[in-house]
Formats: structure tokens, sequence, C-alpha cells
């Protein structure tokens, strides 16, 4: 349901959009005769959620009326959904925008998961862990966080595993179901402690072990690193890190591995690879390309292919596969 509303009444302040509306694309939809889709605005504030080019366009055509559909929910939900919104549809946001964005999520949904923001965002997982740790509002970190699933899964899972493994010692007969909800972990992980218990192993494998020790480094690294940005400003000199490798340095490199040159798998990935070797000034070239109203599609399009190297790099990270879209 939608209506005609005073544009006058309209908020259009806490937008995704850092730098505000892109001057040349409200000219465009200024331009459109077919009407443009409703703005969407959370009622409660009156603030837009949704459109501002739509809004601005409305504007320049010296319109003082636009149709809206309303939200309900708090305020930062509505912020949440004003960043899904731009990633379907229009001009996508930029990665300024989606990192503003997601440092954001982080402070007011802190329980979320990394997966969970980044599929809001449309950030790599790995990138909303570094923001989350560089945050200085995290100061008390959360046992646990809610995936995209909507489950609770504790941050460490090492330290689940170990409390199942006390439960288990306590209570040899606890149910599967009684294990996984006190310890906070899945029940296909409270019956792999169970078996690894009654093997006589240690309830967290090695794997785990290594993690965990590996969070804790980077942590390490981080604040290593902001001493010595701090140094470079005081006039000292900063170190070159494996990090500030640039990605055509990586991808000769890769090209050089015989392990990857002469396999046929590793030909073609490292032919698809290739293909996002480009420069910024080749990305912006594709871009120039794409007309007005293929913007959507294309970025939709893109989007989904990122997602599918995401799953592969996931695959890569954890030793498995790639099966129905997933990592394994």
């Amino acid at each position: 349901m939608t209506e005609l509303v005073p544009i006058a009444s309209l908020v259009t302040s806490d937008s995704p959009r850092v730098a505000g509306e892109d001057v040349e694309h409200v000219e465009v939809l200024a331009q459109t005769e077919k009407p443009l889709p409703p703005v969407v605005v959370h009622r409660p504030t009156m603030r837009l959620v949704d459109g501002l080019h739509r809004l601005q366009a409305a504007v320049r055509r010296g319109e003082d009326r636009i149709e809206v559909r309303y939200v309900e929910g708090s305020t930062e939900d509505a912020f949440i959904l004003a960043v899904q919104l731009n990633a379907e549809h229009g001009m996508p946001l930029s990665r300024r925008d989606r990192v503003a964005a997601a440092e954001r999520i982080i402070g007011s949904h802190p329980h979320w998961s990394d997966r969970r923001i980044a599929e809001v965002t449309g950030l790599a997982p790995t990138t909303v862990s570094a923001l989350r740790r560089r945050s200085t509002d995290q100061g008390d970190q959360l046992n646990a966080r809610t995936g995209r699933d909507g489950r609770s899964r504790p941050v460490n899972s090492a330290a689940g595993r170990q409390r199942a493994g006390q439960i288990i010692a306590e209570r040899p007969n606890a149910s599967l179901r009684e294990i996984a909800h006190e310890a906070g972990i899945a029940l296909a992980t409270a019956r792999d402690v169970r078996l690894r218990v009654r093997d006589g192993k240690d309830p967290v494998p090695p794997k785990l072990h290594e993690v965990a020790k590996g969070g804790a480094l980077a942590d390490r690294r981080t604040a290593r690193g902001r001493g010595e940005a701090n140094g470079a400003e005081r006039g000292g000199r900063t170190r070159l890190e494996p990090a500030e490798i640039s990605d055509a340095e990586r991808f000769v490199n890769l090209r050089k591995d015989p392990s990857l040159r002469f396999s046929e798998a590793g030909r073609a990935l490292l032919q698809l690879l290739s293909t996002n070797a480009l420069d910024d000034e080749k990305w912006r070239w594709l871009v120039s390309a794409v007309p007005e109203h293929r913007h959507a599609d294309i970025a939709r399009a893109a989007r989904r292919c990122g997602e599918r190297w995401l799953t592969f790099a996931d695959g890569l990270e954890h030793g498995g596969g790639v099966r129905r879209g997933r990592a394994v």
C-alpha cells in the first residue's frame, strides 16, 4: 500500500550514501518519462530509507508530493533495510558506503555474525572481521553471534567444545540436545565431541586450537599495525607487510607456480583469476560500458559472481571444497 505525501515532510539524513546523491544520476531520473517506483520511508521518523535519487529527481521536476511506501521498526533496522535495498537495485553503494555501513551495523548489532553483516553490506566476511577487530566499540566481546539463518553460535567454537566435554564428563548420560543447549554449540558438534571423548581424544581438534591461536595473533598484528602507522605519522619508517603486495604481483607469482600451470584445473583457475586482475582504469572502462537501464542487472550478476568466489575462498580456507554453491 502506497500513498502520496508532501516531499517537505520527509527527512533525508541518515542515508547509507556517505557522499550523498549523484547529481548525474538524479538528472537522468528527472528526464525519465515513465513513473518511478515509490520511495521507502520509515514511518515513525519519516526518514527516507530508499529512493534518495528518485526524491531529488521529483524535486528537480518541480513536484511537491511523492509516492511513498512505509516501513515500521527501529531506526537501526531501517538503516539495515536501506543498505539492503540500495544493494538490490538502482545505483549500487560504493565500497566506502558499504564499509561505513558495516561499521555502523557492527556497533548496533554486535551479536550478528561477520557473514550476516557481509551479506547485508556486500563486503567479504574477512573484511567485516577486520572492521570488527578495529572497532573501538567492541571492548566487551560477545561469546556468541547470530548467523544468517537466525541461529546463535559461539564465536570461539573451541570454548564451546571444551564446555561440552566437561558436561559429558560430569553427566555421561546427558542427551546430545542437552549438551548442545548448555554448551551453546550445534547438535552435530555435540555429537562429534561425544565421539572424541569416547575415543579418549581432546574435545577440541588440533585445527581449532590453531584457529583460536590465529585469532589472538591477528589481534596482536592489528595492534602492532596501529603502532607502525603512528610511527609513520611521526616520521618513522613502516615495514612493508605481505598484505601490502599488489594484486598484480600476487597474480604473477601464481602464474609462475608449476603446480598450477601444469594441470588442466590449475590453468582454468588462473584463466578465471586473470579476468579479475584489472587495474582501476579498466574497471572504470567496464562500468562506462553498462547502459543506465542495465545497472541494477549487471550489479546483481556481479554480486552473485562475488558470492561464488567467496564460497570458493571459504572452501580453500577450511580445507574443503565447493558443493552446491557452499563451502564444505
